[in-house]
């Protein structure tokens, strides 16, 4: 009696077991009864019928990413590359997913690998180099138009390596090391042309600064002339006034004057070892004179301007008697 009972036991733990099912979060499972598809289980707790009803399919219903293997692809201007992707997928109807394809990410594997040969291969190996944007968004239209039967989202596809030959790797760093060669001469053309408009800048303001300063000094110089010319105008207009009152002695002066400046240029003159003396010394002794009587002349003038003063006065007393010795 006794084993009847525990195997009563198990019977209902095991039918227990196989009618109440707990979904994870998550996941989606599928229900069939008598092998034909009837609903779909949501995350929580279920029942089903027993001996009827039972669990078809499990689905994952999170984001899932799938690797495409890399493979060898020609571009349209026959050139050999590389080239493998990821792709970011989520299922959105568990049914269509479960029972319209037969294990579905390798069907959307294949399937992006069929699409990615397509797409490269229509485009030249520039533009595939230095397009992946356009390569990805092109991918993602067309799986995922194609996979929308299968209740199946593509959201991103990633081209993660792209190789091209080696040789066509080799003449790529040639010719990156090319450009950035004739960067590097261009860059140091415009700095030469640059340090050369500003010496010539600089050269121009210089010129300018050294003209204006020669016209200055030029101006000041003729300025100077002019008030030389002045005053040997003034000096000359004295000399003439003086000889028009008959007065000789300003003209031995000027003359005087005249040959002592020139006597003293030769003596200052460093080239100059020997200083000849005109044979005519008494003109120069009679000039001498002339310049000794106008100094006199002109010294008796200032006396005689100048005021006398009074004469000391002798007090004298009537009937003083002088001293006696």
């Amino acid at each position: 009696m006794s084993y009847f009972v525990i195997a009563l036991l198990a019977l209902a733990l095991v039918l227990l077991f196989s009618v109440v099912k707990i979904v994870p979060q998550g996941r989606e499972m599928t229900v069939e009864r008598f092998g034909k598809y009837t609903k779909t289980l949501k995350p929580g707790i279920s029942i089903l019928t027993p001996f009827v009803e039972r669990i078809g399919r499990r689905m994952n219903m999170m984001e899932q990413v799938l690797d495409v293997p890399q493979q060898e692809v020609i571009t349209k201007d026959n050139a050999m590359v590389k080239v493998d992707a990821i792709v970011f997928i989520q299922v959105m109807e568990a049914s269509a997913a479960a029972y319209r394809v037969e294990n579905l990410p390798y069907a959307i594997t294949q399937l992006c690998s069929t699409n990615l040969r397509t797409v490269v291969g229509s485009m030249d190996l520039d533009e595939v180099l230095f397009q992946r944007d356009n390569i990805n968004s092109r991918l993602l239209t067309v799986i995922d138009a194609a996979t929308e039967p299968w209740g199946v989202k593509v959201n991103r596809i990633e081209i993660k390596d792209l190789t091209p030959p080696v040789d066509i790797t080799n003449a790529m760093a040639r010719q990156m090391k090319a450009e950035r060669e004739r960067r590097a001469v261009i860059t140091e053309a415009e700095g030469e042309k640059q340090a050369a408009i500003a010496r010539a800048e600089g050269a121009k303001q210089s010129a300018i600064l050294e003209s204006e300063g020669r016209k200055e000094a030029a101006f000041r110089d003729a300025e100077a002339r002019e008030r030389a010319a002045e005053a040997e105008a003034k000096a000359t207009a004295m000399v003439s006034e003086a000889i028009a009152r008959g007065d000789v002695n300003a003209i031995n002066y000027f003359v005087a004057q005249k040959y002592v400046e020139a006597f003293a240029e030769l003596a200052r003159n460093p080239t100059a070892k020997t200083v000849i003396v005109p044979a005519e010394m008494s003109g120069l002794v009679g000039t001498i004179a002339g310049i000794g009587e106008l100094v006199g002349l002109a010294r008796d003038q200032q006396q005689a301007t100048r005021p006398t003063p009074p004469a000391p006065q002798r007090a004298s007393r009537a009937g003083a008697v002088p001293p006696t010795t």
